[in-house]
């Protein structure tokens, strides 16, 4: 696989010049828009290429764990600290965050906005038997659930409970179609707002519930071939105080949907 992956990586650059970067993310950072936003400075200013796999944070942890990709840009604190300390990525650097919201129908058929706090919706979702869309992929968002589930002391099971094994765009869909609720970050709600008939469930600010992104450079003594000199450079420009304004500025009907990390 390596040595496939290599020959088109050369055939690739040949073709089109300039170095190839491969960077997996998350299906929020491109159903948000952010990614395609972002990119274009970068590779002008490094004369560079990033190719991009999107999937939950699970899935790209995976491609960095197997040596396929050269950086990985995901939300799943819990995983990304155990794939450094394993030793696949050189290091963890805050890039940005938002926040995890419940999302719902507009008549919110469980009342959960009468909820004083997550671990009462999470309990009010089992307890009114409404339909609950679980991503169900190994996404840090599928991850921020489970961990809800667990602070409500639910297992979460019968024909309520589906798993759509689809990212964050196709998932909000699926719960529009079924009257259900979802648990979705900030960001990707909100460039979906207005194509779905769904709103946020209103419940007190909790640090739970906030959405780390960070960057991760995979360790070349695991994967020789990884393009670390270049991957490093995108860490540095990601986390750079002009990157960080620009994910500051990228709006969606005039609300922020990612805060840059050296904000906090």
């Amino acid at each position: 696989r390596f040595f496939l992956l290599a020959v088109m990586s050369i055939l690739i650059t040949a073709a089109q010049g300039g170095e190839i970067i491969r960077l997996a993310t998350t299906t929020s950072t491109e159903n948000s828009g952010l990614i395609q936003y972002l990119l274009p400075d970068f590779e002008q200013a490094c004369d560079c290429q990033v190719r991009v796999i999107v999937g939950g944070s699970g899935k790209a942890l995976a491609f960095g764990r197997n040596g396929d990709v050269d950086v990985i840009l995901t939300h799943s604190p819990h995983q990304e600290k155990e794939f450094v300390a394993q030793g696949f990525g050189l290091a963890r650097h805050p890039v940005m965050y938002n926040d995890f919201v419940i999302i719902g129908p507009p008549n919110d058929p469980a009342n959960l906005a009468q909820q004083p706090d997550i671990v009462s919706i999470m309990q009010k979702i089992a307890q009114a038997k409404i339909a609950f869309i679980s991503r169900g992929d190994d996404s840090g968002t599928h991850n921020k659930e489970q961990e809800l589930w667990q602070l409500a002391n639910i297992q979460p099971s019968g024909k309520n409970y589906i798993e759509s094994g689809s990212g964050m765009g196709q998932t909000l869909k699926m719960a529009e179609q079924l009257n259900a609720y979802t648990l979705s970050d900030r960001g990707t709600f909100l460039a979906f707002a207005d194509n779905i008939q769904a709103q946020i469930v209103p419940l007190t600010t909790s640090p739970v519930m906030q959405n780390p992104y960070s960057i991760i450079v995979i360790n070349p003594a695991k994967h020789p071939h990884v393009n670390v000199n270049l991957a490093q450079k995108f860490a540095k420009w990601l986390t750079s105080n002009s990157t960080q304004h620009k994910i500051a500025n990228y709006r969606q009907y005039g609300e922020a949907l990612f805060f840059p990390y050296k904000q906090q």
